[in-house]
């Protein structure tokens, strides 16, 4: 495959396999075998550490690389923290290494411990202490009797907060369990404030926690899309009101017509299947189950696999699972794969890589993640040194379940990456974001994100005037709206971000399917749009909101231009209208390209009228009033399988090119983590603008 960027291509991806010229080494891993043994079949290892160990010592015995595979029998094999892999564990292009669950084999790799030991919770005390709609409902458990002492410790996160590693959370037939809250779904509001440390609640509900040891609070306490989990320094029973601690307190302010919030940690509340409590100074786990029997695991371990300057080895088939942090993480090293695996109920991210080159995630099924499905970043800005990272042909789902905002399901950072064949859906701020230079975002398909937070974007990035040669082309787009009266854009190129190429892309029934904040030298080009609200945006925000922030020499915008050597031959070449931005006002938007789209049914264009002039917005086909003048024919899957136009012969006056809707989203082709991938796709309403 080639990276395409204009008049510049860079050199695409290399395979990531090579021809074994010697018989692969073999070792055999069991749920009942011993970390001292030799591991062949007859005599297992026990471990994913162990077969690391045994690698090293037949390495380091035969003195010449062999390409290895360690086979996993099915089971479960518990982590109790991340196994480290270095140099030294390696593998070469024509030895690598290879660990993989046997075929058809499920084999966990996981980092909770399972709870047992269940009795009822119908002691008197607490039974006072319980909701009445529970009590006789709700089990406990000693958590030490199962070998579980560390609980962790709930941290603040959020927007401006950090985003801390999870307390021990609570997994039930491998679904993400609720820290018992109130109210059980959704958010309530506010009446008033006093200062920003006491906010009055739009309910007396308060006064039940008066007796709570440590209640907690999520909200967005102004901005829809800035979130905080704090703790409470307590509740005011009298005034209905919520007790914010000083050091805590968010650098944006609070406004109580737009706060929401609900708050957890909460004994009191635990009245809803699937809620749970931990009591941290007795070691007690509360649990009202959603039904009965079933496996009930704990969090115990940070990180499951952390690997540096690893080169050449594949992870194939497992199921990574139940731990604190993030399941796997490689930083720097070359040409590692993480592959047909299921990457499920993290803390905080799914897989996260580091630096290096070419390593890839190739078709895993990554959902119930803390923060993000899978971040990779790679690559030398300053030289415009291509990482190569690849990540492809993955359904990442219902992520970023705790740090809900800025946490994608799927982002790259660097130079030279690509983000392609990938399923997004059911988050509640961003899928996608591509930062930095010249990466290629291509043939995903998102739909039913942004559902938590408004002002934001399905696709997202911003504020550089430096990030540029970033190519979004042939991705479907849909269902696609903000939660709130802001609204949710689809691919949103903020502040001022220039030098995007939005190409062949097919948006139907999205919002604001492309929002450009006062960036210049974008190209818009042969997109479809259907039944969307206001197809495409562009505004000149750096001429009136943002221009002290455009002309400070100290401000975000110059500081980062400074830190890039945007002047020098290489950069001239690649981004030819960057080298004179200071002296071109650069807080004016010029040169972007609206040409060859389709917009069908809504509003096509919302461009600010002053800067109209300074750019080229030709040969689109409109047809605001009629969404049916495009019609998207679609499989028994949801799969886009071609469009209809009421006229063939308009397209030819316009220069449209077909679009690849073969090509777009998950392919079947192996290897996947499961197939074929069924997910629900919602219809969405327009929002009423605020």
């Amino acid at each position: 495959m080639d990276f395409k960027t204009g008049a510049r291509i860079v050199v695409g991806i290399m395979p990531f396999f090579a021809f074994a010229w010697a018989t692969p080494v073999e070792f055999y891993v069991s749920p009942k075998g011993n970390d001292e043994q030799v591991g062949t079949k007859e005599q297992p290892l026990a471990s994913l550490a162990g077969a690391r160990d045994a690698i090293r010592k037949h390495n380091q015995a035969r003195g010449l690389p062999e390409p290895i595979t360690v086979h996993f029998f099915a089971g479960t094999y518990f982590i109790g923290q991340a196994v480290e892999f270095d140099l030294r564990d390696s593998g070469t292009t024509g030895a690598p290494i290879i660990y993989q669950a046997e075929a058809g084999a499920t084999v966990r790799l996981t980092g909770g411990r399972e709870v047992t030991g269940w009795k009822p919770a119908n002691t008197p005390a607490l039974r006072q202490r319980l909701p009445i709609e529970s009590r006789g409902n709700v089990n406990v458990a000693d958590l030490r009797a199962s070998g579980i002492t560390d609980f962790g410790k709930i941290q603040p996160l959020g927007f401006g907060l950090g985003n801390p590693p999870a307390e021990a959370e609570l997994f039930f037939n491998d679904n993400p369990m609720t820290l018992a809250r109130w109210p059980n779904e959704g958010f309530r509001g506010a009446k008033a404030m006093e200062g920003e440390q006491i906010i009055i609640a739009d309910t007396d509900r308060v006064g039940n926690w008066a007796d709570e040891p440590d209640p907690w609070v999520f909200a967005y306490w102004k901005l829809d899309w800035a979130e905080a989990h704090e703790p409470l320094k307590g509740v005011d029973a009298a005034k209905h009101a919520l007790l914010r601690r000083e050091e805590t307190k968010t650098p944006w302010g609070v406004n109580p017509e737009t706060t929401r919030w609900y708050a957890d940690n909460l004994l009191s509340e635990l009245d809803a299947p699937g809620e749970y409590y931990i009591d941290r100074t007795h070691g007690w786990l509360y649990f009202l189950p959603p039904s009965s029997g079933g496996r009930t695991v704990l969090s115990v371990a940070e990180g499951l696999i952390h690997a540096k300057d690893l080169c050449h080895v594949t992870f194939r088939g497992f199921t990574f699972e139940a731990c604190r942090g993030t399941a796997v993480v490689f930083e720097n090293g070359a040409e590692c794969r993480v592959t047909n695996c299921t990457i499920r109920n993290t803390g905080l991210d799914g897989v996260r890589i580091s630096g290096g080159n070419r390593h890839e995630v190739y078709g895993c099924d990554v959902y119930a993640t803390g923060s993000r499905g899978i971040v990779m970043g790679g690559g030398h800005r300053p030289s415009l040194t291509p990482a190569y990272h690849n990540v492809e042909n993955n359904h990442v789902h219902h992520y970023s379940r705790r740090a809900r905002t800025y946490q994608p399901g799927i982002s790259t950072d660097g130079v030279g990456n690509r983000i392609a064949h990938n399923l997004i859906h059911d988050g509640p701020h961003m899928a996608l974001a591509a930062a930095g230079n010249d990466n290629i975002v291509e043939y995903n398909e998102i739909h039913n994100v942004v559902g938590e937070s408004g002002d934001a974007g399905a696709y997202y990035c911003g504020a550089d005037w430096t990030q540029r040669g970033t190519i979004i082309r042939y991705n479907y787009f849909h269902d696609i709206v903000g939660a709130t009266g802001y609204g949710g854009m689809t691919i949103y190129l903020d502040d001022q971000l220039s030098g995007q190429t939005i190409h062949g892309n097919l948006f139907d029934h999205c919002m604001q399917p492309v929002f450009i904040g006062g960036g210049s030298d974008n190209l818009v080009t042969n997109n479809v749009f259907i039944d969307c609200m206001k197809s495409a945006h562009l505004d000149d925000r750096g001429m009136n909101g943002q221009k002290a922030a455009a002309e400070d020499p100290q401000g975000v915008f110059h500081k980062n231009l400074q830190a890039m050597p945007y002047n020098n031959e290489l950069w001239k070449s690649a981004y030819p209208t960057l080298a004179n931005i200071l002296e071109d006002d650069p807080g004016v938007p010029k040169r972007n390209v609206f040409a060859r789209n389709i917009c069908a049914g809504g509003t096509w264009d919302d461009f600010s009228k002053s800067i109209l002039s300074k750019q080229t917005v030709e040969n689109n086909l409109v047809h605001d009033d009629d969404a049916a003048w495009v019609r998207l024919y679609k499989d028994a899957d949801g799969k886009p399988q071609r469009l209809k136009f009421k006229s063939e012969f308009s397209l030819k006056g316009i220069e449209f090119l077909p679009l690849p809707l073969e090509k777009m989203g998950l392919m079947a082709s192996p290897p996947r983590a499961t197939w074929p991938v069924v997910h629900q796709v919602r219809t969405v309403v327009w929002p009423k603008k605020k």
